[in-house]
């Protein structure tokens, strides 16, 4: 697809190409978790949709408490950015927890439906 396109008047117009990202985080690392939400906040700048599926220890993600990576303000950006967070119920159940803000309680059909709709697919 081209960049740009004609209008009727003969000026280009400049076509929006939205790709939608999927993440799944499924770890607590913080350096690489701060990194993958780097990557989703950097696609909604572009304009892309993003949805990350928080799966295995990825649900303790609001848990993350490192100076060096502040994994919870970063996530707060996506989420102001129009990022969204969808959290594995079975995982949050064994660990005690009915979800939060940024882990919300979802299900699996919600996980694969981040995976059928997905343009492109991140996962750590």
């Amino acid at each position: 697809m081209n960049d740009c396109e004609k209008t009727a008047c003969g000026h280009k117009e400049e076509l929006l190409q939205i790709m939608k990202l999927g993440m799944i985080i499924t770890q607590t690392d913080p350096e690489t978790v701060f990194n993958a939400l780097r990557l989703a906040l950097y696609g909604l700048e572009q304009r892309d949709e993003v949805r990350i599926f928080l799966s295995g220890r990825g649900v303790d993600i609001d848990k993350i408490d490192d100076p060096r990576f502040d994994v919870n303000t970063l996530a707060r950006k996506v989420l102001d950015a129009g990022g969204q967070f969808l959290a594995c119920g079975t995982c949050l159940k064994l660990r005690g927890s009915g979800g939060s803000e940024i882990c919300p309680l979802s299900t699996l059909k919600d996980h694969y439906e981040i995976v059928r709709d997905s343009d492109r697919m991140v996962t750590v």
